[in-house]
């Protein structure tokens, strides 16, 4: 019976949680329930839930990847260099074209960088990626003298507001990612890999799988969707920043935790991910229309993601006890 409990709050009760929230928001905070701040909401949840994707992949593998401010940093410098009518090598549209590539050639590599250091020489993947995201965070800092980046290509800072049979484009590019992320871990034998190498390595071994090319790609595919999150933040923005996305690490891991990828490895869904993605989006808007200082909201955002992470442990301990 407790099994069965377990089983199923870890699938619907993030579902639950973000409409109960959602309604009660809506009489609490003043704005809440209007158009603007749905689109708000909106736009706010795209790169959020792009970059928690990757790190879902990760996590899955019993991992995780702390170095996603400083991939979203690096990829929005790069893409400001190569982009920017200040300092782009090509004109327009050709420096578009160079600066998306290059921002998720950035972010790839990055990711890849940490897959190889965590699965061909067997370091904790907790230390690889602080040091990465120390690293890295340093050098788009250094290379800019800490200065933003201007003069963007006036196609890529408008990407936001522009639709598509009436649907804004940054959305189908988020689906896209999230439709890619659900294919790869539900329909083929990679995800199965994730899945497995994230339950047992030394059991994955045995039976076959290539655990060190599945360690090395989720990695790989977390730059890539941190890459992808600096195209949103840098187009919204309107500017390359060394210093982008600073302040989401919490964000992008409470989604995952709160979403009930387990601490533990092995065990996660691309739908959690994405009810948890909303939550946080929800909370973090909704105390700022609340009128919450800056030191409040994190601290009730560490709040509950540590209750989360408290209950997803708990989780753990009474399904293996059964």
């Amino acid at each position: 019976m407790k099994a069965s409990f377990f089983k199923t709050s870890g699938t619907a009760s993030i579902i639950y949680l973000c409409l109960g929230y959602y309604a009660i928001m809506a009489f609490v905070a003043p704005g809440f329930f209007t158009v603007n701040n749905t689109w708000n909401l909106l736009y706010n949840l795209l790169p959020l839930l792009v970059i928690a994707l990757g790190q879902t992949y990760v996590m899955i593998t019993s991992g995780i990847d702390l170095s996603i401010t400083s991939i979203i940093a690096v990829s929005s410098v790069t893409g400001g260099y190569l982009m920017s009518s200040d300092t782009a090598i090509f004109n327009s549209p050709e420096s578009l074209i160079f600066g998306i590539l290059g921002m998720l050639l950035a972010g790839i590599s990055i990711g890849t960088l940490n897959g190889i250091a965590v699965a061909r020489f067997g370091m904790p993947a907790f230390m690889v990626t602080l040091t990465t995201m120390m690293l890295f965070s340093g050098l788009a800092i250094w290379l800019t003298q800490s200065q933003n980046i201007y003069n963007l290509p006036e196609a890529f800072v408008n990407m936001p507001y522009r639709s598509l049979m009436g649907i804004p484009v940054p959305v189908y590019l988020g689906l896209f990612v999230l439709g890619l992320s659900y294919f790869l871990l539900n329909k083929t034998l990679l995800g199965e890999w994730i899945y497995a190498v994230g339950l047992s390595m030394e059991t994955s071994r045995i039976s076959g799988v290539k655990v060190a090319r599945t360690i090395i790609f989720v990695y790989a595919f977390s730059g890539f969707c941190a890459a992808i999150g600096a195209i949103f933040y840098t187009a919204r923005l309107e500017t390359g920043s060394p210093v982008m996305g600073q302040n989401i690490l919490l964000d992008v891991i409470g989604a995952v935790v709160i979403g009930g990828t387990s601490l533990f490895g092995g065990k996660g869904k691309i739908i959690w991910t994405f009810f948890g993605a909303f939550f946080m989006v929800l909370l973090d808007n909704s105390l700022n229309l609340i009128g919450l200082s800056f030191f409040l909201i994190m601290i009730v955002k560490g709040s509950v993601i540590l209750l989360a992470a408290l209950l997803n442990a708990y989780r753990e301990k009474s399904l293996r006890a059964t």
